[in-house]
């Protein structure tokens, strides 16, 4: 997995309702997605397929990788001081063998979900203004200020923040670990403010973009992820 600097992420003013109201992100529809597009991470990178597939009534999205990495994105600049809880869904039918977030020669995981978040980049240290500006020379696009990445983890324990290899903007937090709940569907509720308090040490701003990806560029594996949709709710919500 490279450091998701591919996305274009939202520069719009960010939406935020007077009364709280959950918001459920663009659904995938059978063309591909609607408010989705897929996101490329690498020209060096082969891509992993993405596409909408019917399962019991509802439309959701398929990934496949093999031996590949790239992001189907949906770009939406959101307040979430209302609505910081995020709810989803995945399924994977098996783990990579042999993958590890915290190494980065084995950094792979079969579902991502991917929240990147605004922020002043001059306050960061030198380095990781360096490590921003070549993301950019090579996708050619901005990174965020930040990413908070939740991640299916072959063996580190649920509710663990993983750092990036490669960058200290981007922190992995395993929503899922080991091979219990492989082959069904498993549903999440992450609170995102909180989360990202205590990976980066301090309150997030905006929102700029949700991702979701499968990806097994490093360890050359075949994997697939199937993901339900997303949905913003309020805060206190049960």
């Amino acid at each position: 997995m490279a450091v998701l600097a591919a996305v274009a992420w939202a520069a719009a003013s960010p939406a935020r309702a007077a009364d709280c109201r959950a918001q459920d992100l663009p659904r995938f529809d059978a063309s591909g997605s609607t408010g989705w597009g897929h996101v490329p991470l690498s020209r060096l990178k082969r891509d992993t397929a993405y596409s909408a597939v019917s399962e019991e009534g509802q439309t959701l999205l398929q990934a496949t990788a093999q031996g590949s990495a790239s992001a189907w994105v949906h770009l939406s600049r959101l307040d979430i001081t209302a609505t910081p809880l995020l709810e989803w869904r995945w399924r994977v039918p098996a783990l990579i063998e042999g993958a590890a977030n915290e190494d980065p020669k084995r950094e792979d995981s079969p579902v991502r979900v991917i929240v990147g978040f605004d922020g002043d980049k001059s306050k960061l240290p030198e380095p990781e203004q360096r490590r921003m500006a070549r993301a950019k020379t090579l996708s050619g696009r901005d990174m965020p200020y930040a990413m908070l990445m939740y991640i299916w983890d072959n063996r580190n324990p649920v509710g663990m923040v993983v750092p990036s290899a490669h960058t200290d903007r981007v922190k992995m937090i395993v929503a899922e670990s080991g091979g219990a709940g492989v082959g069904a569907w498993r549903s999440y509720r992450r609170d995102l403010a909180q989360d990202y308090e205590r990976a980066f040490g301090e309150k997030p701003k905006s929102v700029l973009g949700f991702a979701l990806m499968t990806d097994t560029d490093n360890t050359g594996q075949r994997a697939q992820g199937f993901y339900g949709a997303l949905r913003l709710a309020c805060a206190g919500t049960k």
